[in-house]
């Protein structure tokens, strides 16, 4: 039975703010970043938590790592109670909200561990041996970055010591705010995989919050989508793909002189864009039953002189799932 890592229950949070009136004026403005978000998190799993800007991601995160108390509302992490039971909570997760905060520029990355490891409480002989096992964890000794002043990292250097720090307690749970945001392609790709085999060969419960759909797709074995405060669907990338309708694209390309408009029109196709440069035409054709138009399709465009250069069907991606709530949600 896989155990529970993280259990929310009926989130709410809000914000005041002044929404400015004129050069002088300010009226009180609410802002409901939760409205009710209930979810669970087990050992063993990535779960990332998408949504566009605003969408109350990072309260979340927030309230999970002890950082903000909700409104109403309930969480636990490994069954201690993110209000009541603050301090038990903190020594079983590790967070990573930004890559380039919290760290100081004129100690090394090896100091800066050891100064972090110490107020984590952790004795000086166990430190050493997490700090020099995480650098070659992170492969920062490869870089040649443990012992350089933190303030000469690149951007990839400051992720990886960030991680670090969130891993010297070896801590069963991570909350991973965007952390391949601005990276290089080999610095992303090597946290990703971390995470992943963190989860899947540890056991460690992480949640991952990212803009970037296709590290989604590739990380995360089960996705939560949250919207304007809200859980709007939840599950792994291929459920979510499943509930959008209309989700699958034939993708033809063909040759001639002819509209091809009226071919479309007489198959009762209507959702279809088409792009035509110099004879042409790409077409994109939204439907549910690809396969069953296919055959008359083709048939039509032959029987009508065009020339098919290509064609394929497109799957739906995260990225049409992101977009589709989204937008569902407005």
């Amino acid at each position: 039975m896989r155990k529970e890592a993280v259990v929310a229950e009926n989130l709410k949070k809000k914000y005041f703010t002044k929404k400015r009136k004129g050069v002088l004026k300010a009226e009180k403005e609410i802002v409901e970043a939760l409205k009710g978000v209930s979810f669970k998190i087990y050992s063993g799993e990535v779960v990332g938590l998408l949504g566009p800007n605003g969408a109350g991601k990072t309260t979340t995160v927030k309230i999970i790592s002890t950082l903000l108390i909700p409104d109403e509302g309930n969480a636990w992490v490994y069954d201690y109670h993110v209000v009541k039971e603050a301090n038990m909570v903190r020594k079983h997760l590790g967070v990573l909200l930004s890559v380039e905060k919290g760290f100081y520029g004129k100690l090394t990355g090896r100091e800066n561990l050891e100064y972090f490891g110490l107020l984590y409480g952790l004795r000086r002989d166990e430190l050493r041996k997490r700090i020099d096992y995480l650098m070659k964890l992170l492969e920062l000794d490869k870089l040649g970055a443990a012992d350089r002043l933190f303030e000469e990292y690149s951007l990839g250097m400051k992720a990886r010591l960030g991680l670090a720090r969130a891993l010297l307690r070896d801590p069963p749970l991570l909350l991973l705010d965007e952390p391949t945001l601005g990276l290089d392609p080999p610095s992303a790709r090597k946290i990703r995989e971390l995470v992943k085999d963190l989860a899947h060969k540890e056991g460690k419960a992480i949640l991952y919050t990212t803009h970037n759909m296709f590290e989604a797709e590739i990380v995360c074995d089960r996705i939560i989508l949250i919207n304007k405060g809200r859980v709007v669907a939840e599950g792994t990338p291929e459920q979510l793909k499943s509930l959008i309708p209309a989700i699958r694209t034939i993708n033809m390309v063909v040759k001639g002189s002819d509209n091809v408009k009226p071919i479309l029109q007489s198959l009762n196709i209507e959702s279809y864009k088409i792009e035509r440069a110099n004879g042409i035409y790409n077409i994109k054709i939204n439907t549910l039953k690809p396969e069953e138009l296919l055959g008359e399709l083709l048939k039509k465009f032959v029987n009508n002189g065009y020339e098919t250069i290509s064609l394929k069907i497109e799957e739906p991606t995260l990225e049409d799932v992101f977009i589709y709530f989204a937008e569902k949600g407005e």
